[in-house]
């Protein structure tokens, strides 16, 4: 039994972790923009910073006829709009789905669907490196969950195997701290052959794969394969919050099922509109997603021109291996000094040894930008 906090000593609990992670150099602190080149967002097609999308949200806005600052509530509540559910529909056309539930953000969204889908006695599988929302919706999910190794598809086959009640098996189409594709069509292969249950984040694939920015699973044709697809709109979207699509019973059962749906309030008109309007640019950004293309084949070969080792990865999202937190410290901060916003990812985000700098490539780079910070890394 936990001893009771004497008065007096409510922080010290607090600063006692605190000072550990201090001294372990793991202390995480909030930064504010610094004025350096961006290679660290996740806007990949520059979309946060157009422009032209303020201008189409503003207009957009102005011929709204009922404006409020706020939503007032749950969409269960006085939150819903007939302007949310259109949004929604035009969603899931745009990926081809047979519905879209909107949530307020992208963590929000795995844990609400991982923790009331999976049933009791019912097992999820997911890759080793799938993202921390996951893993936590698994947590509270009363399923069985167990991983298999990154991209394994024997490892994943003799999960399912095992596996017991419906399965569900849980990848990421672009994995955001590897910058690798999952091998989807195989793993949709062997969902098939042992009746099991796919679903896709496709938060990082979102507007950059694609002949429109659908993802990986509507370019490969594999939608109709697939239970249930995550999109986010903070990434290459430039906005903030996300939509589980599926069926429409999917979206019935998490609109009374799902916790992190049912009790929070919704996202206000004003985040709907920017999401509707930056969905309009998404066809027509060819140029953007082919000169994303271009700067990732140039960044990787001059990264191996300087004999940089990297994470196999096709992808905005490019690694840079230092194994060490202290030699991943120092290289982000020698490119920072010299202009580049880059960061560490040190150990136990990832496994030790695997240390690395997070390279983010963006449409609004240049080749020029490019090459400097690879030659700040010499």
């Amino acid at each position: 039994m936990e001893t009771p906090l004497q008065a007096g000593t409510a922080n010290d609990f607090l600063l006692q972790a605190l000072n550990r992670r201090r001294e372990e150099g793991l202390l995480r602190n909030l930064q504010t923009e610094n004025g350096l080149i961006d290679f660290c967002s996740n806007d990949y097609l520059g979309l946060a910073r157009s422009e032209d999308l303020l201008c189409m949200a503003e207009k957009e806005w102005s011929q709204l006829l009922h404006k409020k600052s706020g939503s007032g509530g749950s969409r269960l509540l006085a939150g819903n709009t007939a302007y949310a559910e259109a949004l929604e529909k035009e969603i899931a056309q745009f990926h081809r789905a047979g519905s879209a539930l909107i949530f307020n953000s992208g963590y929000d969204a795995n844990v609400g669907l991982f923790s009331c889908v999976p049933r009791r006695n019912d097992t999820i599988l997911y890759d080793e490196l799938i993202h921390a929302s996951v893993r936590d919706g698994v947590r509270l999910s009363p399923a069985k969950g167990f991983n298999f190794r990154h991209n394994d598809m024997a490892h994943l086959e003799s999960r399912l195997q095992k596996a017991e009640g419906t399965c569900f098996v849980a990848v990421e189409s672009d994995y955001s701290m590897d910058g690798d594709y999952c091998p989807l069509k195989e793993i949709a292969e062997l969902c098939s052959r042992y009746k099991a249950l796919l679903i896709v984040d496709e938060a990082h694939a979102t507007g950059v794969t694609g002949e429109k920015g659908e993802g990986l699973s509507a370019a490969l044709g594999l939608e109709n394969e697939i239970f249930a697809r995550l999109h986010t709109f903070g990434k290459a979207l430039g906005c903030h919050g996300a939509a589980v699509l599926g069926s429409p019973a999917l979206r019935e059962y998490l609109v009374n099922f799902a916790r992190s749906f049912i009790y929070t309030t919704a996202l206000p008109l004003q985040s709907l509109v920017s999401i509707r309007c930056a969905y309009r640019f998404f066809p027509a950004m060819h140029q953007e997603r082919k000169k994303l293309a271009g700067l990732v084949d140039l960044f990787r070969s001059a990264s191996g021109e300087a004999e940089l080792e990297l994470t196999p990865s096709d992808g905005p999202i490019q690694c840079i291996l230092q194994s060490g937190n202290t030699r991943a410290r120092e290289l982000a901060g020698k490119a920072r000094e010299q202009g580049f916003d880059v960061r560490p990812i040190l150990s136990p985000t990832v496994p030790e040894g695997t240390e690395r700098i997070r390279v983010c490539l963006h449409a609004f780079n240049t080749p020029g930008e490019v090459s400097g910070l690879i030659d700040s890394f010499s």
